[in-house]
């Protein structure tokens, strides 16, 4: 069975991401995306999800051109204060447009634009 090809939303991975996505996914049969998250100290915090926005992978942190994560994130695990950006890098095909805002909300807690 070929890899799943994958398709950044939003912001693009960058290409060590890119590789780090694509193992994800294919170490997890049941993942749509993967919520990619980097930290202000250069640090990414990433995992696979599934259609129900349920973790499909153990959370993997990591640094690009470097033997393990940085101290701060060793002490205090990749802390949510320290986030600069988050999205989800999805597998192809997508999963429709409902779906997608529903995993979003759920993983990354964005919330849908309300129309008055």
């Amino acid at each position: 069975m070929p890899a799943k090809k994958v398709a950044a939303t939003n912001r693009p991975a960058e290409k060590g991401e890119m590789a780090m996505v694509e193992g994800i996914l294919e170490g997890s049969p049941d993942g749509v995306g993967v919520a990619v998250i980097r930290l202000d100290c250069g640090c990414r915090k990433m995992a696979a999800i599934d259609k129900n926005g349920e973790p499909a992978s153990k959370i993997i942190m990591y640094r690009d051109q470097a033997e393990s994560i940085c101290a701060q994130c060793k002490e205090d695990n990749g802390d949510f204060m320290r986030v600069t950006e988050q999205f989800i890098s999805w597998s192809t095909p997508e999963p429709d447009i409902q779906t997608k805002k529903m995993i979003e909300a759920k993983v990354l807690g964005v919330q849908e634009e309300q129309s008055n």
